[in-house]
């Protein structure tokens, strides 16, 4: 392992166990204190992206991979008042979600590469986050897929409510997603300051 990509992982690595603590934590009505750490992943990506090259950040991102799973079978262990902290559902589109959001905003950072500098960073992580969003509250939460693991209630995910209550009717995890993809979209342009400072910093040269 090359060491200069030592600080990349174990960042990437605190930044999904933080994540996976917080999300137990509400903020508000909407959104968990997780909403606002797990965005910083894909910082780290794309930092190692530009700094490193794609190999070095889809290490990272494996690495941050491995330390969810972990993290989900941690969780499927520890019972809480509702039953286990983690379910399979959970645990699966928090996976499926951070692998395929993660690699896309690898590929995506890639092919902007000679842009503005500022383009790459932004258009990566802007769609890695609606893909990751997507997919992990659809996998985890949509009545259609109830059949992933039939013994998990989820009922309340399907209550009809005003869109983050105030829009039309939808089920409750449509709006749990749209609060949590809103607060990646203004990380995602929050972030292109310490893009742009750790890039230079790094690197001793401007970032493209």
């Amino acid at each position: 392992m090359n060491r200069s990509h030592l600080p990349g992982i174990l960042a990437m690595a605190a930044t999904v166990v933080a994540s996976n603590i917080l999300v137990q934590f509400l903020f508000g009505q909407w959104l968990t204190w997780g909403a606002f750490t797990y965005p910083i992943a894909f910082l780290i990506t794309d930092v190692m992206n530009r700094v490193y090259g794609s190999s070095a950040a889809r290490r990272v991102v494996l690495v941050g991979f491995v330390t969810g799973v972990a993290c989900s079978l941690i969780g499927t262990q520890i019972i809480g008042e509702f039953g286990p902290l983690v379910t399979l559902r959970i645990a699966l589109g928090s996976g499926l979600a951070f692998l395929t959001a993660q690699l896309l905003d690898v590929s995506i950072f890639a092919a902007l590469r000679d842009g503005k500098w500022w383009r790459a960073p932004l258009v990566s992580t802007l769609i890695g986050s609606v893909v990751d969003t997507a997919l992990f509250f659809t996998i985890a939460f949509s009545g259609a897929l109830a059949w992933i693991e039939p013994a998990n209630d989820t009922s309340w995910a399907q209550e009809m409510l005003p869109l983050l209550g105030l829009g039309p009717l939808v089920p409750l995890w449509v709006s749990l997603a749209l609060a949590d993809w809103l607060v990646k979209l203004g990380l995602a342009l929050l972030a292109l300051i310490p893009f742009r400072f750790l890039v230079i910093r790094l690197t001793a040269t401007p970032a493209r």
